[in-house]
């Protein structure tokens, strides 16, 4: 099998390492303690390369981009580090919104200047995308939602919200602007230094309902879990690459400590685990969409697979680095603490594993 990347892939990739180089340690860092986290204007250049794009078919406005186009994209951007919430903001809200039916929503996402994300998880619910705390009334056509959501990502950032409510016993999307009466959002960090936060909805009217089930945000969730695997892919190279050239220059005893046989090993072993993950990926991505449910299985068992690898790579890498490995000095503490929040995104490695010894 050819693995070679085609034309347009290798320029959109090209693209994401030129839009990503100028942001350093430092930059990135201040680019966290922003108010929101991230800043819009760059949200927009990225939205102009056609980054968000991708991930929507080319009847709905979109570059009708495949699944392996939109891992290598994740996992370029993984590589370099870069603080930019494609998954969260670009790719999911762009499937959910597609898929669902909200397509004069979708041209405001795609050019970005709308930012969206999606409030689904529930305190007592752990990685569940059934909703039950947040109910749904109908009232003529419309509808108002009550309860709280938990762990929404991109809180202050974001000008909508897609909701996940529990309308007459089934789960249902709704969108929700960010200027909604009853609408409170309490904002607090994540591992990664990007802003989430808890919502509450107090009889807020939602100004849409997409027509998508549970089975529909189920395959969302699995695409999200691939391309979840694949940043963390790209940030596993970051932090092996990061870790050989410093133990080249550290040295110890009047020798670099690359120079150790032990460490030697220990290197050898975190590039077996990430030459391993990019093979998984690949076989995740390149599965065959037509079968729901292999593709399902398929995400899950890579996102479980690569998470673990990944996770061992980023604890060597700081090991090796020493105490500093863990700060935001460095790079590899920021990449470590990414990979921390995208392991966990759509369920940990202990519930995607189980989902997937469950459909095997």
């Amino acid at each position: 099998m050819n693995f070679d990347l085609s034309e347009e892939q290798q320029m959109f990739v090209f693209s994401v390492e030129r839009f990503a180089a100028p942001i350093d340690v430092e930059a990135r860092r201040k680019l966290r303690l922003s108010p929101t986290g991230y800043d819009r204007a760059r949200w927009q250049q990225l939205a102009e390369m056609g980054l968000i794009a991708l991930a929507a078919s080319e009847g709905a406005g979109g570059m009708g981009g495949s699944a392996l186009d939109l891992a290598l994209i994740a996992e370029a951007i993984g590589k370099a580090n870069a603080p930019d919430p494609l998954l969260e903001h670009g790719i999911l809200p762009a499937l959910l919104l597609e898929r669902g039916g909200a397509r004069e929503v979708l041209e405001g996402v795609l050019a970005g200047t709308t930012i969206a994300t999606l409030a689904w998880t529930e305190r007592g619910q752990r990685y569940s995308l059934k909703a039950k705390g947040m109910k749904a009334e109908e009232n003529g056509g419309s509808f108002t939602l009550a309860g709280e959501k938990t762990m929404v990502m991109g809180a202050l950032l974001a000008d909508l919200f897609i909701v996940t409510a529990d309308l007459g016993g089934e789960t249902a999307c709704f969108l929700v602007p960010k200027d909604a009466p009853g609408l409170e959002v309490r904002a607090y960090r994540l591992a990664d230094g990007s802003i989430a936060g808890e919502i509450r909805l107090t009889r807020t009217p939602a100004s849409g309902k997409l027509a998508l089930d549970g089975s529909g945000l189920a395959a969302v969730a699995a695409d999200l879990r691939l391309y979840a695997a694949a940043e963390m892919v790209g940030l596993g190279q970051r932090l092996l690459g990061d870790t050989l050239a410093y133990v080249k220059e550290r040295e110890q005893f009047g020798v670099a400590i690359g120079s150790f046989q032990a460490l030697q090993h220990r290197l050898v072993d975190a590039y077996a685990k990430e030459e391993q993950a990019r093979s998984m990926l690949y076989r995740a991505a390149l599965t065959d969409r037509g079968d729901a449910a292999r593709w399902q299985r398929a995400a899950a068992g890579a996102k479980a697979y690569i998470a673990a690898n990944v996770d061992a790579i980023a604890r060597e890498a700081v090991q090796m680095h020493g105490g500093m490995g863990i700060t935001d000095e460095l790079a590899i503490g920021h990449a470590m603490k990414r990979v921390m929040v995208l392991a966990r995104l759509f369920g940990d490695v202990d519930t995607v594993l189980a989902e997937y010894a469950l459909a095997a």
